[in-house]
């Protein structure tokens, strides 16, 4: 077993399941979140986005086996 990083993505208030990502560094894993989270517009206020187009990132520890598919 090794300490990893999970990358949880949260979409319209839902969590995204999929493949998950797991990262050897929290670094390169808040790189990952902090992208995915980035929006392009012009939003004069946050209300003005619907909920389901709010998204949420973070770098949740935990711990997996070495020969786990999908760590970077």
């Amino acid at each position: 077993m090794i300490h990893a990083f999970l990358l949880v993505f949260i979409l319209g208030g839902k969590e995204q399941a999929g493949n998950p990502m797991y990262f050897y560094d929290v670094n390169r894993c808040n790189y990952f979140a902090s992208r995915l989270v980035m929006r392009y517009g012009n939003y004069q206020h946050l209300s003005t986005v619907p909920d389901k187009h709010k998204a949420t990132a973070y770098c949740k520890p935990v711990w997996i086996d070495s020969t786990t598919k999908g760590l970077y």
